[in-house]
């Protein structure tokens, strides 16, 4: 029987597995790795090692044959035994012998065990579906000198952005009015320069506020689908938040409740049957939600941890 494959199988799960009177492969996890001359990126993976001097049987390997074979463990520690001596002949004979999926043993001058282990399988269980791929470098120097050498040949010519010669003209007339002001008038036509500004100025902001009016209106009374208008009624007297104490089937367990209630102080109430067939109990009524809630909360610390708020107008 070839028990390789069950080495190696062994070998995904386990870090030692050792063949009984022959050694022990063992397992390493090394690292992403990158190789520079080729540019090449190597996933993680088990690095597959061998010790000649571990032959002790640890019972992990016969265990294994054992339960896939379905014999007992003694035949296949027996099995394990002729395993290991068929590959003992057949390294003395042929100097080396190889393992599926494992690796390659020899014999070297001084009748040393030298490993060579596979490469096109990775160990690693969490490596699965990962590969060996190689990148391009990536040249950005040249690719710098390149654009440098690009924009030496070819000029850039930037056309200036033409502008109106009307708002040239405007000012300068502006200037022009307002220098021969100045220079005819001396202070007193810089004060009437100064005037007209301040009128066009206002002239320019009161047609611009009688537009923003414009839009105002034409925004407040042109809605093509108004939303109708909401009316808030409260009713006067009205307390329609009642904490409820419980709901009884039988009548008369609803009156001993309300009694109970009264004696405590509380402005307790028996409401009619309602619809479900049951006679609540009421703590008592509010006019707020929030007065309502408050009082629950007390009620559960205090007396009844089951109360809650019921909102009805009785």
């Amino acid at each position: 029987m070839k028990i390789d494959q069950y080495i190696s199988q062994l070998l995904y799960r386990y870090q030692c597995v050792t063949v009984p009177g022959f050694g022990a492969f063992l397992t390493e996890i090394q690292s992403a790795q990158l190789h520079e001359g080729s540019h090449s990126f190597y996933p993680p993976k088990k690095l597959v090692s061998f010790n000649s001097y571990l032959k002790n049987n640890d019972g992990l390997l016969a265990n294994h044959i054992a339960q896939a074979e379905k014999m007992s463990y003694e035949i296949a520690v027996t099995v394990i035994q002729n395993e290991v001596n068929a590959w003992k002949n057949k390294l003395q004979e042929y100097g080396s012998i190889s393992l599926k999926n494992i690796g390659e043993l020899t014999l070297n001058a001084e009748k040393s065990l030298v490993f060579i282990p596979a490469d096109q399988i990775n160990y690693l269980t969490t490596s699965f579906g990962l590969s060996t791929f190689a990148s391009p470098n990536v040249k950005r120097e040249e690719y710098k000198q390149e654009i440098e050498t690009l924009e030496e040949k070819v000029p850039i010519a930037f056309t200036p952005e033409k502008r109106s010669s009307n708002n040239f003209l405007k000012y300068a007339a502006i200037f022009v009015l307002g220098a021969g002001l100045l220079g005819a008038g001396g202070f007193f036509g810089n004060q009437y320069y100064q005037k007209q500004i301040q009128q066009e100025t206002i002239a320019v902001q009161t047609k611009v506020q009688k537009q923003v009016e414009q839009k105002i209106q034409e925004a407040t009374f042109f809605i093509s689908n108004p939303l109708p208008a909401v009316t808030l009624t409260v009713s006067e007297g009205k307390m329609p938040y009642h904490v409820v104490a419980g709901a009884f089937l039988q009548e008369e367990n609803a009156t001993k409740m309300y009694d109970e209630l009264i004696k405590l102080g509380y402005h307790a109430q028996k409401i009619r049957q309602n619809k479900h067939g049951l006679y609540p109990v009421i703590y008592g009524s509010f006019a707020s939600y929030s007065e309502a809630q408050t009082e629950m909360e007390r009620i559960k610390k205090s007396h009844n941890p089951e109360a809650w708020v019921l909102i009805e107008e009785l």
